[in-house]
């Protein structure tokens, strides 16, 4: 018996070592593919005459108004869409997931529309509709974020809706209840410190959203941060491609952001549960 197992364990060995291997192969291939756009990008936007290295299109960031301008707008716009989509959805849904859970899949239907609807005809509706909001409150580009607001609901939905399901609110909110506290406070100290992931993940989505969406802004001829790049690389494909990649570095420090806050939490929350294990063993 003890040498049938020496016999396995070099073979064991081995495809232990070749899974190993396999595994860092294919991250090596995908991370490879994931980077060598990003490589180009910086490549391009650096390249100068005589294949030297300039700076020259990352420093016109900072110094071209139109641009900064786009700039402030996007963030403005993704910080507008993010209130608004939280203030929309989120009580809804915790509203909906503990009263009337028959309503799941009417609320889900509807959030998921706008990936049925092409960007164009949203548009075609939205023109007339936009038209009289502009003669009423005035040519504000930041009402484009009513728009938004609408377009981030599938991406929204999805992440909220997967940590409510990852927690169960329901014995919570009632334990809350039992012990006096009102609806709002269940709601703003039960809920949503619990589903903090999912409402970061939706906030990172809809910012992405905002400043990637190209179409609607430019159709309703809003100049955002997409608009002004896509011009700009008709000028000056430099500072177009030094934009675009500067916008996808923001986006992945947003994701570590999230990536971290959410993984502290949920080591906080994991001691405090070992500790309260701890002291009830104890008495």
């Amino acid at each position: 018996m003890t040498a049938a197992v020496r016999k396995t364990r070099p073979v064991r060995r081995r495809r232990f070592q070749l899974r190993s291997m396999t595994r860092w192969v294919v991250f090596g291939v995908v991370g490879v593919y994931l980077l060598l756009p990003l490589v180009a990008m910086l490549e391009f936007s650096t390249r100068d005459v005589g294949w030297s290295r300039s700076f020259a299109a990352w420093r016109d960031i900072g110094v071209n108004r139109e641009l900064l301008g786009a700039v402030t707008l996007s963030l403005e716009l993704a910080a507008l869409t993010v209130i608004g989509m939280l203030v929309l959805l989120t009580p809804t849904m915790v509203w909906v997931h503990l009263r009337v859970p028959r309503l799941r899949r009417v609320i889900e239907f509807i959030c998921l529309l706008p990936l049925s609807i092409p960007a164009i005809v949203l548009v075609v509706g939205l023109a007339p509709v936009y038209s009289w909001v502009n003669y009423i409150f005035g040519d504000s580009p930041l009402l484009l974020a009513y728009v938004y607001v609408i377009l981030v609901l599938p991406y929204a939905y999805r992440a909220i809706h997967a940590s409510l399901l990852a927690v169960d609110i329901e014995t919570l909110s009632e334990a809350a209840r039992g012990l006096g506290a009102s609806w709002p406070q269940v709601f703003i100290r039960i809920v949503v410190p619990a589903i903090r992931g999912g409402l970061l993940s939706a906030s990172v989505l809809a910012i992405a959203l905002v400043l990637g969406e190209f179409t609607i802004s430019s159709l309703l001829n809003y100049d955002t941060l997409q608009v002004i790049v896509n011009l700009l690389g008709l000028r000056n494909a430099g500072v177009s491609v030094a934009v675009s990649l500067a916008a996808l570095i923001f986006g992945f420090v947003l994701l570590f952001v999230v990536s971290t806050v959410g993984s502290r939490r949920r080591r906080v929350v994991r001691a405090a549960a070992q500790a309260e294990g701890v002291n009830g063993s104890d008495s």
